[in-house]
C-alpha cells in the first residue's frame, strides 16, 4: 500500500485538477449563454432565408445565375467546422468519424474530394492524413463574426464558379442542449430546389428591379449567413460540449479524492496501529 506522503500528494494533485475543471465549466457556462442566444436569433433569419431561396430556384432557370448552376458532381468540397481546443469531449471526434466515413462511401463516387477545415483539432488531425485539404481557418476561438463568415464564404463562392468544386456540403454539430449536439451535413451550393407537396402550386416570384440584380444578392449573402449559422452552432456546440465535460471531470475527480481519503485514512489507522503495537510490545518486553 501507498504510504502516507504519496497518497497526500496525490490527493493535492486531484484537488487541484478539480478546481482547474470547475472554472472550466463555470466559464464554459459563462459563454454559453451568450453563444446559445447569437444562435437562437441567427436560426430564424438563415431558415428563412434558404426557404426563399429554394422556392426561387423552383421557378427560376439554373441558368439564371452561375451559383443557382447544377453540374454533373465529379469535385466536390467538404467544410468541416471543429474547434481550435480539446476537452470539449466527443465534440471533434464526432466530426472526425463522420468525415472519414463520408470519404469512405463516396470515394469511388466523386473523383475529387476537398476539404475546408475550421478549427485547429480537425486541422491537426486531417494533415497526416490522406485527404486533401484546399484550405484551413485556425486560431478563430471566440472570435466569430459575420465578417469571418464573408471570407470563408468567399472562397466558396470562387471555388464553385471557377468549377474547381461543382458541389459545397457543411458539416458541423448542431447545437441542440447543453449536453446534446447533432452532426449535420447540409448542401450549401447549388441550391437545393423546394419540393412542392402534390396537389399544390409553387409560388410565383415578381423581381424587382431585375431576376438577375436580385439573385446576385441574394445568393451571394445566403452563403454567407449559412457559413455564419454553421460557425454559431458549432461555438455553441463546443461550450455545451465543454462545459459538460468539465462537469463530468469535476464529479470524477470529487469521487477519486473520497476514495484516496478513504484510503489515507486506512492507512493512517493501520499506521497508528502498528505503532500502538510496537509501543506495547516494548513495554511487555521491558
Amino acid at each position: 500500500m501507498a504510504n502516507l506522503k504519496d497518497i497526500r500528494k496525490r490527493i493535492l494533485s486531484v484537488k487541484s485538477t478539480q478546481q482547474i475543471t470547475s472554472a472550466m465549466k463555470m466559464v464554459a457556462a459563462a459563454k454559453l449563454k451568450k453563444a446559445q442566444d447569437r444562435i437562437e436569433r441567427a436560426r430564424p433569419y438563415a431558415d428563412k432565408m434558404m426557404e426563399v431561396l429554394a422556392s426561387v430556384s423552383l421557378r427560376t432557370s439554373p441558368d439564371a445565375h452561375p451559383l443557382l448552376k447544377r453540374r454533373t458532381p465529379e469535385k466536390v468540397m467538404l467544410v468541416i467546422f471543429t474547434s481550435d481546443k480539446g476537452l470539449c469531449g466527443a465534440f471533434n471526434q464526432n466530426i472526425i468519424k463522420a468525415t472519414e466515413l463520408f470519404v469512405k462511401e463516396n470515394r469511388k463516387r466523386y473523383s475529387e474530394i476537398q476539404f475546408t477545415i475550421i478549427g485547429k483539432k480537425g486541422y491537426d488531425y486531417f494533415k497526416k492524413r490522406d485527404i486533401q485539404i484546399h484550405k484551413d481557418y485556425v486560431g478563430i476561438s471566440g472570435r466569430v463574426d459575420f465578417d469571418l463568415a464573408g471570407n470563408i464564404s468567399v472562397d466558396m463562392k470562387d471555388g464553385f464558379l471557377s468549377e474547381v468544386v461543382d458541389e459545397i456540403y457543411l458539416m458541423y454539430n448542431r447545437f441542440v442542449s447543453a449536453i446534446s449536439q447533432e452532426i449535420v451535413f447540409d448542401r450549401l451550393l447549388p441550391i437545393v430546389p423546394l419540393k412542392v407537396p402534390d396537389g399544390e402550386m409553387a409560388l410565383e416570384h415578381i423581381f424587382e428591379p431585375s431576376e438577375s440584380e436580385i439573385l446576385d444578392d441574394i445568393l451571394v449573402k445566403n452563403i454567407a449567413i449559412q457559413v455564419f449559422r454553421s460557425l454559431l452552432e458549432s461555438e455553441a456546440s463546443e461550450l455545451g460540449a465543454r462545459m459538460t465535460a468539465m462537469d463530468s471531470a469535476t464529479s470524477n475527480a470529487e469521487e477519486m479524492i473520497e476514495k484516496l481519503t478513504m484510503q489515507y485514512n486506512r492507512a493512517r489507522q493501520e499506521t497508528i496501529t502498528r505503532e500502538l503495537i510496537e509501543i506495547v510490545g516494548g513495554a511487555e518486553a521491558l
